[in-house]
């Protein structure tokens, strides 16, 4: 027998041994677990390869929704401390109990973790709990807690993706940590320094300070937030430090050591600094390690992202990739939409998405949210825009509410007068920013906005009059 026949042989032997499914899924978090219901919802029978005990991915375990549990912790106690007063509301022996803020949180993604395993239940969608190894010809080789070797029609490659670093700095699962970690301290650092301006760094940076500690936030770039609207960073770095963090900007992290308790910080031009806790936090990478890629005819680019076509197609015939690990807005969002689109292209010929109205959300106080373009990438774009500002400080409810800080700014076409991109620093913009997102998906104007009646008093009034803005006709301010 020739090798060929002997390969195709065994091959056939493996397909005959292993269970087989129209679409093994590797990776459970939200671009892979929604894919695997929706997949199962048109029809196919499903599997998803998960390494992690609990599904939902970062975002669940260790991302998302433990750092807004924290938030949302945090900013109570921030106010009982030093706000409620303002409104007449006298709070004494207000403490915090961190073991407790920690379990709280726990509890949240160990419920939410549940909700997904039902889901799955529900939709006959089989887990495999281990790691997941392409192996080629459509073999997926689960190693771990329940070893396994399974067949699929179709893969779909969902790994998401880890935090990155930086030379010189190396993370060690305590007091050098990464977002992981920080979610986690048992303790609140006197003084924590942040090493990049970014959304997760100011996000957590916000989560210890208002519980008590110094921080201290490096940025290599010369502002914070980079890719978020100038004119919005800048009126955030001015929210901030008035909160209390300090920000060194263009500042180049050239080492970081631990002894002890005591971090050492040394950077280019300028004095080392000391500190009890680190948090890295400058961006997330691919995570590919071990998958089988280059085996199975998967190609990436220089930066380890799998390379995909308009269909999330890779370059291995049946092999398909959504989220993180594909690049783009790392977003929880834009994986599941992207999941969903592709398994029922898969099924249909069919799925959409709009890249340019996925919304984005930064969870610090204020919140900041966008959708569609800035003014710098349409400037760089050469579109003539004109663009419309209210501010919260004017609307009623937010005076009310005592949040004034920030403003709505729409940007629209000079011609057309098509939305190009909402942007929002304030109270709840996360809410917010949805109604200028599925304005947009329906192709509005910003005049389409401005008409529709908004209730009154609401936060979502200073959308309509940053509409109006647009040209110039806003009636308070």
């Amino acid at each position: 027998m020739s090798s060929g026949g002997f390969a195709f042989t065994l091959l056939q032997v493996i397909f005959e041994m292993s269970e087989s499914f129209d679409l093994i899924v590797v990776g459970a978090g939200p671009g892979g677990y929604v894919a695997a219901i929706r997949a199962s919802q048109l029809g196919m029978k499903v599997a998803v390869v998960e390494r992690e005990q609990k599904l939902g991915g970062t975002c669940l375990r260790v991302g998302c929704i433990p750092s807004k549990a924290l938030l949302e912790t945090s900013e109570l106690y921030e106010q009982s401390q030093k706000h409620f007063a303002e409104r007449g509301l006298i709070v004494q022996g207000v403490t915090l109990d961190i073991a407790k803020m920690m379990s709280h949180k726990d509890s949240v993604v160990s419920t939410l973790d549940g909700g997904i395993q039902g889901l799955l239940k529900k939709n006959k969608v089989e887990r495999f709990f281990g790691h997941g190894k392409l192996k080629g010809g459509g073999v997926v080789e689960v190693s771990g807690n329940s070893p396994a070797t399974i067949t699929g029609k179709k893969i779909l490659i969902a790994t998401g993706s880890v935090s990155s670093s930086l030379p010189g700095i190396q993370p060690d699962g305590d007091r050098i940590g990464t977002s992981t970690e920080a979610i986690a301290w048992p303790e609140v650092p006197e003084h924590l320094v942040v090493i990049g301006a970014g959304v997760i760094g100011l996000e957590l940076g916000t989560v210890w300070r208002r519980l008590g500690a110094k921080v201290t936030v490096l940025e290599y770039l010369p502002r914070i937030l980079p890719g978020v609207d100038e004119q919005v960073a800048n009126e955030a770095k001015k929210i901030f430090e008035k909160q209390g963090l300090t920000f060194k900007l263009g500042t180049k992290v050239t080492s970081v050591t631990a002894a002890g308790k005591t971090c050492t910080i040394t950077m280019e031009g300028a004095e080392p600094i000391t500190c009890d806790r680190v948090l890295v936090a400058v961006g997330r990478k691919p995570c590919t390690d071990n998958l089988g890629l280059a085996e199975a005819g998967v190609q990436t680019d220089k930066r380890g992202f799998i390379q995909v076509n308009a269909g999330y197609q890779t370059t291995a015939a049946g092999v398909y990739a959504v989220g993180d690990v594909i690049g783009g807005a790392m977003l929880a969002h834009k994986a599941e939409e992207e999941g969903i689109a592709c398994v029922e292209k898969m099924a249909t010929g069919h799925g959409h998405i709009n890249y340019g109205t996925i919304p984005a959300v930064i969870y610090t106080s204020p919140e900041i949210a966008s959708t569609g373009a800035n003014e710098d990438a349409l400037k760089a774009a050469g579109i003539k825009y004109k663009a419309g500002r209210f501010s919260f400080a004017a609307n009623g409810r937010a005076r009310a509410a005592g949040h004034t800080d920030g403003f709505v700014k729409v940007l629209a076409d000079e011609a057309t007068d098509r939305v190009l991109g909402v942007h929002i620093i304030g109270a709840h913009a996360g809410e917010l920013i949805h109604e200028a997102a599925v304005a947009m998906e329906f192709g509005a104007s910003a005049e389409d906005i401005a008409r529709c009646c908004h209730a009154h008093p609401t936060l979502s009034e200073a959308v309509k009059e940053a509409a109006m803005a647009v040209d110039k006709r806003a009636i308070h301010s």
